[in-house]
């Protein structure tokens, strides 16, 4: 019997760590398709509600899953903010969204979100996704994970920011940028989707469905 509890121990753990997630992402937006729940209510640390149908770019926009805890997102915030800044000044739609359970760690609390916005001088929305919702609809699992759409409305790339997340002067491929430049350009991107690589979500368990 003994035996059997300690067996059982570990699938017990992982089942807890498992509900304490929430409810994983759903199956990713595919290259070509529109973003959705554009017209869901997302507080920015300005106080101000917005929608992404609001921040949509006549050029494009950009969508870029972050948080403030997780140590990748840590080591490409900066580009992040310059990459967000270069897009809103290129006339594409900018926003960072939050989706973590900030109860898994404080750092994600909106206090903090509104003190790294400043910290960075993000020129764009960084807003809550309060439920979590907007994270799973887009199939989004990792921080950062950037979603590029066009002016059509089209998503044109995912994944990851660049290569070298550790040191910004080794990037040898900085295919969010090279993609952001593309579409600000109106030309073709060149690399529609790389692995995103980071920290899980931390999902809310709470959904709106």
């Amino acid at each position: 019997m003994r035996s059997l509890r300690r067996r059982s121990a570990p699938v017990v753990a992982a089942a807890l760590a498992v509900a304490l997630a929430g409810p994983p992402a759903r199956a990713q937006i595919a290259i070509g398709d529109a973003a959705p729940m554009t017209d869901v209510k997302l507080m920015n640390v300005d106080g101000k509600e917005l929608t992404l149908g609001g921040l949509a770019g006549k050029k494009g926009t950009l969508v870029v899953f972050t948080c403030n805890a997780c140590p990748w997102a840590k080591m490409w915030q900066t580009r992040v903010a310059q990459i967000g800044n270069a897009a809103a000044a290129a006339g594409l739609g900018m926003v960072a969204i939050n989706s973590n359970d900030p109860a898994v760690n404080v750092e994600d609390g909106f206090a903090e979100m509104k003190k790294r916005a400043k910290l960075l001088k993000m020129k764009f929305p960084y807003v809550v996704d309060a439920t979590s919702d907007v994270a799973r609809a887009f199939g989004a699992s990792r921080t950062p994970e950037a979603f590029l759409f066009d002016a059509q409305g089209k998503l044109v790339y995912h994944g990851t920011v660049d290569d070298s997340p550790k040191d910004a002067a080794a990037v040898k491929d900085p295919w969010l940028r090279d993609a952001v430049n593309a579409v600000a350009s109106g030309k073709t991107v060149t690399t529609a989707e790389t692995k995103a690589l980071g920290c899980s979500i931390k999902f809310r368990g709470k959904t709106t469905s």
